[in-house]
């Protein structure tokens, strides 16, 4: 009898390794397809925001950062740069998603996805990693061309290694949602526009939430941006205009809940059968 058992339990682990396996193959193809994606099209997909960026350390950080001063201590340049490579990293992770989750859609290889064994978070991790990759190099990429123009000093590597990680995540989820209910391309740019941009911009990308008076500052504090923003300039800068306990636990509670949604729909399949 107990010879019995123990081969069952050879035989179950057995399985269970085989099934792991498995997934960690279906995670590495996705995963490797979504980069080689990424690479094959480099002229779209790192160039465009390294030369937006650019412009942007050109006329905000140098002509009218002038004017400007500093701010906290430090000069205009040099407190914009964590929040323009944040804004960099949040905008690439969510773009790259939508366009190649939505492109599978429109090419019917999604169904391929479906049709298989692999399990929804396998499906998912796959296509995040892709784009939290994206949002890494061009982020890496922007961090770069920003010391053309002033220097940093990385103040707390741990909690800007962390929070890029976790922006770029969130976004990475928003946009597989976003992808999943798009019926056509034009829904795929209508949040982008509509709704990441001006998030972006009242974020505290360019100034500090503190120096906006009331009721101002409280409703910018309901913008999940400003939390990441902060966070990531406190990893850069070792200043924040929100505490970073808080900044993480609503980056967190963001990533939960998107995960769960997208998990969710790709379970039921919802914008994917029709």
């Amino acid at each position: 009898m107990n010879d019995v058992r123990a081969e069952a339990a050879v035989d179950v682990e057995a399985r269970e390794f085989s099934v792991a396996r498995a997934n960690a193959v279906a995670l590495y193809t996705i995963t490797r397809r979504e980069v080689k994606r990424m690479l094959r099209i480099w002229t779209q997909t790192l160039i465009p925001p390294a030369i937006t960026m650019t412009l942007y350390f050109v006329i905000f950080g140098r002509l009218i950062g002038s004017r400007i001063g500093s701010m906290h201590g430090f000069s205009y340049m040099q407190y914009i740069v964590p929040g323009l490579v944040m804004m960099s990293v949040i905008t690439n992770s969510y773009g790259n998603i939508t366009s190649s989750f939505f492109g599978s859609k429109f090419g019917r290889y999604v169904e391929e996805l479906l049709a298989s064994p692999m399990p929804s978070w396998v499906v998912l991790s796959g296509y995040v990693a892709g784009a939290v990759l994206r949002g890494l190099l061009v982020g890496a990429i922007v961090l770069v061309i920003a010391l053309f123009f002033t220097s940093l000093h990385i103040a707390h590597p741990l909690v800007t290694i962390s929070t890029v990680l976790l922006g770029s995540t969130i976004f990475s989820l928003a946009g597989f949602i976003n992808a999943m209910f798009a019926k056509k391309f034009d829904d795929i740019a209508i949040v982008p526009t509509f709704v990441l941009t001006p998030l972006t911009y009242l974020g505290g990308v360019f100034y500090s939430v503190n120096a906006l008076g009331s009721p101002w500052r409280e409703v910018s504090l309901g913008n999940p941006i400003l939390y990441m923003v902060n966070a990531f300039r406190y990893g850069v800068l070792g200043i924040s205009d929100v505490a970073v306990w808080i900044t993480y636990a609503v980056m967190l509670a963001f990533a939960i809940a998107l995960a769960a949604v997208a998990l969710t729909l790709l379970h039921r399949g919802v914008g994917l059968r029709s």
